[in-house]
């Protein structure tokens, strides 16, 4: 799985760290998402593709690789 974070669409709500926190994390100084891992191993695919689904802003995109 490839994963791209568009930064520019980030909302800042944080609910794509909730779901997956070994792949997602938060800058302090503005609260935008920052992408930890863009290819995480497969035990984490489950909690990527809940992440990318409840991101409001839709800016977290998938593709298998």
């Amino acid at each position: 799985m490839q994963v791209t974070l568009h930064q520019d669409k980030c909302v800042a709500s944080g609910q794509c760290v909730l779901a997956a926190q070994d792949v997602f994390d938060q800058r302090d100084k503005d609260g935008l998402a920052v992408l930890l891992d863009d290819r995480p191993p497969a035990e984490l695919h489950d909690d990527v593709r809940h992440a990318a689904a409840v991101c409001p802003a839709l800016a977290i995109a998938l593709a298998d690789s």
